[in-house]
């Protein structure tokens, strides 16, 4: 494909949108009685907007000519690299509807993993990785991997995340970015570097390590890996230009397309609740909503085991 049709193909979409910075949630506690806290929400101040991504408009529009993934260096000079990078961002780029709809939904998820990720030392670029496996939605894959970080039932409790027939945190954003951002960590210290992290995230730290030791080299670019494992991170860096620099590709949309942060107050349950549509509504909302604020709750009751509780979402209002 020819630089001339490459650059004809992004057109805007709408009216701009930067992507990635938004309002963080501060929340603090007050009691309620013996089983339960409320929390109230405050907005802090947006940061500052980002410049653009200037590439030289001699050069490919697509691709740039310094890239770095986590502060690692993309050894984009090379013709195999650049390649796997070019079609990783032509599917993506002309895949628009769950584009457009990915980039409405940074403005809402973004502020909830960024400051989790920084809190355990992993680089914000992980970001990304999470749109690669579920374009911030929570999917389930046909092998039974769920949630915004597609975690497998055998895995998840091993990074602390709770599994059973009435709660799956696999599907609680904060907690399964908590549950990743252990995973990413601990594959960085063994492999040593975030590169390598990410791919090990796709097919195993242990699987990585075998075929870096058969092949005789570290370097993840250089690596013959299982065909989804090869994409993997272009794919992530593909998001991180579409998505990171979204104006300088023209895919921009309209501020109603962009989903908002919903404001919640968190209750704090120290016992069982055996009907939650009851408890929805003793607390001024509906099942319906309780189960979308909270996807992790997976029946019609919470069973709450001795020393045990959990935090749920409400909404401000009803």
């Amino acid at each position: 494909m020819t630089k001339t049709t490459k650059a004809t193909k992004l057109s805007t979409l709408a009216m701009g949108l930067m992507i990635g910075i938004s309002s963080f949630t501060a929340f603090s506690f007050t009691e309620i009685g013996n089983n339960e806290s409320e929390t109230s929400v405050n907005e802090l101040p947006a940061a500052p907007v980002p410049q653009p991504l200037l590439l030289d408009e001699e050069k490919d529009p697509l691709i740039p000519e310094n890239l770095d993934f986590a502060g690692e260096k993309v050894p984009v000079e090379r013709e195999e690299v650049k390649k796997k990078l070019d079609r990783e961002l032509d599917y993506n780029y002309n895949d628009k509807s769950s584009t457009k709809f990915i980039l409405g939904m940074v403005n809402r998820w973004f502020p909830v993993i960024e400051p989790i990720l920084s809190a355990y030392g992993v680089p914000n670029d992980f970001k990304y990785l999470c749109i690669a496996e579920s374009a911030l939605q929570n999917k389930v894959s046909p092998v039974g991997a769920a949630g915004f970080w597609q975690f497998m039932p055998g895995t998840a409790p091993e990074y602390g995340l709770e599994i059973g027939r009435e709660v799956d945190e696999r599907y609680n954003v904060q907690k399964a970015t908590e549950a990743a951002a252990k995973y990413l960590k601990q594959a960085y210290q063994r492999l040593g570097s975030w590169t390598a992290a990410a791919a090990a995230y796709n097919m195993g730290q242990g699987g990585l390590n075998k075929q870096r030791t058969i092949q005789g080299t570290d370097d993840y670019f250089s690596l013959r890996l299982p065909e989804e494992t090869m994409r993997y991170v272009h794919r992530i860096l593909a998001f991180k230009l579409l998505v990171g620099h979204a104006e300088r590709y023209g895919l921009n949309i309209s501020p109603d397309d962009v989903y908002q942060p919903v404001a919640t107050r968190m209750v704090k349950v120290t016992s069982t609740i055996r009907n939650l549509a009851d408890f929805a509504v003793q607390h001024g909302t509906s099942l319906k909503k309780l189960k979308e604020l909270n996807p992790w709750l997976r029946d019609k009751k919470l069973t709450v085991k001795n020393g045990k509780s959990y935090l749920i979402a409400l909404p401000t209002t009803a």
